[in-house]
C-alpha cells in the first residue's frame, strides 16, 4: 500500500508539472513571442481555458501527500516555509496579472501586468526546480523528523545547507529551460501567425540547451546524491522513464523542425514525464532524504498513514481521479483548434 501511494503522489505531481508546465512556459516567453497587445491576448487565449484548472493538480497532489504521508507534508511545510511563501506569492501575482491586464485599456497598465505575468511564471519554474533539487540533495533532518532552512549559507550542497546552493540553482535553471521549451511547443501548437512562428523558432535553441544541460545536471546529481543513480540498475521503471525522456526530447526537437506542432508538444510531455518518473523511481522509498545521516531520512514506510486509512483513501481516489482526467479530456476537446484572441473589452 505504501508503494502504491508513493506512485500515486508521484503521478499527481507529474501531472501538475506536465499540465501547468506549458502554462508557466508560455508565461516565461510571453514578452518574447508576443510583440503587441493582440498577440499577447492570443497567448492568454491559448492558456486561458487551462491554466487555473491545471493548478488544481498542485492542490490535488498536496492533498494526496497529506492523506498518504502526513509526516512528510508537515516537515516540508515547516522546513520550506520561506520557499513556499515565495511560491504562493508568485502564484497569486501570476493569476492577478492574467485577470487584471485587460480590465483597463491603457498601455502602461497592460505592460505592467504583462511583466508581472512573465516574472511570476519564471520565478515559479525556478522555485519548483530548486525545490526538486532540495529533495534530491537532502535536508538537515533532526532526530524528530524536523528541519529548517535559510535562503542560502555557503552555497554548497553540504551541511549547513540552505535552500539555494549551486546544485539547487542549477536545477532551477534546468527547470526554467525545460518548461520554457514546453511552453514554446504548446504555443506553436495552439497559436498561429507571428506567435506560432516565434514560438517555433524559440523551441529549437531551448531544447538544444536542455539537451546540453541534461548530462551536466545528471553528473551534478551523482555528486550530491550518489545513492540516487546507484539505485538505477535495479529499477526497471527508472530505465523506462529515461527511455521515455530521451525519446520525448528527440521527438520534440525533430517534430518541431518538421512543423509537426502537436507531435512536438506530445514529445515534450513525454520528456517531462519520463524525467520525473525516473527520478521518483530512483528516490523510492525515500521521501525526505536526511543530509546528515541517512538513518534519519523519512521513507514511505516511516512517514505513511495507517494501512487502513490508505485503503479508505484509495477508494475515494479511484472515484475522483478518472473524473478529473475526464474533465481535462473534455476541456481539450471543447477548446481544440488554434487560439483566437478575444475582442477588446472581453478579457482573455
Amino acid at each position: 500500500m505504501f508503494e502504491l501511494w508513493f506512485g500515486i503522489v508521484a503521478l499527481m505531481f507529474t501531472l501538475y508539472v506536465v499540465l501547468d508546465g506549458y502554462d508557466l512556459g508560455a508565461g516565461v516567453l510571453h514578452l518574447l513571442v508576443a510583440r503587441n497587445d493582440a498577440e499577447r491576448r492570443q497567448v492568454l487565449a491559448a492558456i486561458g481555458p487551462f491554466w487555473d484548472a491545471s493548478e488544481v493538480w498542485l492542490l490535488a497532489a498536496g492533498g494526496a501527500l497529506f492523506v498518504a504521508f502526513p509526516r512528510v507534508l508537515a516537515a516540508g511545510l515547516s522546513g520550506f516555509y520561506l520557499a513556499i511563501f515565495l511560491v504562493v506569492w508568485s502564484l497569486i501575482l501570476r493569476a492577478i496579472a492574467i485577470e487584471f491586464r485587460s480590465h483597463v485599456a491603457d498601455r502602461l497598465w497592460r505592460g505592467f501586468w504583462d511583466g508581472v505575468f512573465t516574472l511570476g511564471s519564471a520565478l515559479l519554474a525556478i522555485l519548483f526546480g530548486a525545490a526538486l533539487g532540495n529533495v534530491i540533495r537532502g535536508v538537515p533532518l533532526d532526530g524528530d523528523g524536523w528541519f529548517s532552512l535559510t535562503f542560502f549559507t555557503t552555497f554548497m550542497p553540504t551541511a549547513p545547507a540552505g535552500i539555494l546552493d549551486w546544485y539547487s540553482v542549477m536545477s532551477g535553471v534546468f527547470a526554467l529551460l525545460v518548461l520554457a521549451g514546453h511552453g514554446a511547443l504548446f504555443l506553436a501548437w495552439k497559436a498561429d501567425g507571428p506567435v506560432h512562428a516565434r514560438a517555433r523558432r524559440l523551441a529549437q535553441p531551448l531544447y538544444g540547451a536542455v539537451a546540453v544541460l541534461w548530462p551536466l545536471v545528471t553528473w551534478a546529481t551523482y555528486r550530491v546524491n550518489p545513492d540516487l543513480l546507484g539505485a538505477l540498475p535495479g529499477r526497471p521503471l527508472a530505465w523506462l522513464g529515461l527511455a521515455l525522456a530521451a525519446f520525448g526530447l528527440a521527438a520534440g526537437f525533430l517534430a518541431s523542425r518538421r512543423g509537426r506542432s502537436l507531435a512536438a508538444f506530445l514529445g515534450s510531455c513525454a520528456f517531462v514525464t519520463g524525467m520525473l518518473v525516473a527520478t521518483a523511481a530512483c528516490l523510492y522509498p525515500v521521501l525526505l532524504r536526511s543530509l546528515g545521516s541517512p538513518s534519519l531520512s523519512i521513507t514511505a514506510q516511516v512517514g505513511g498513514s495507517s494501512p487502513a486509512g490508505l485503503r479508505t483513501a484509495l477508494g475515494w481516489w479511484v472515484l475522483g481521479f478518472p473524473l478529473a482526467v475526464g474533465y481535462f479530456v473534455v476541456l481539450f476537446r471543447i477548446h481544440r483548434g488554434k487560439a483566437v484572441a478575444a475582442r477588446e473589452g472581453e478579457g482573455y
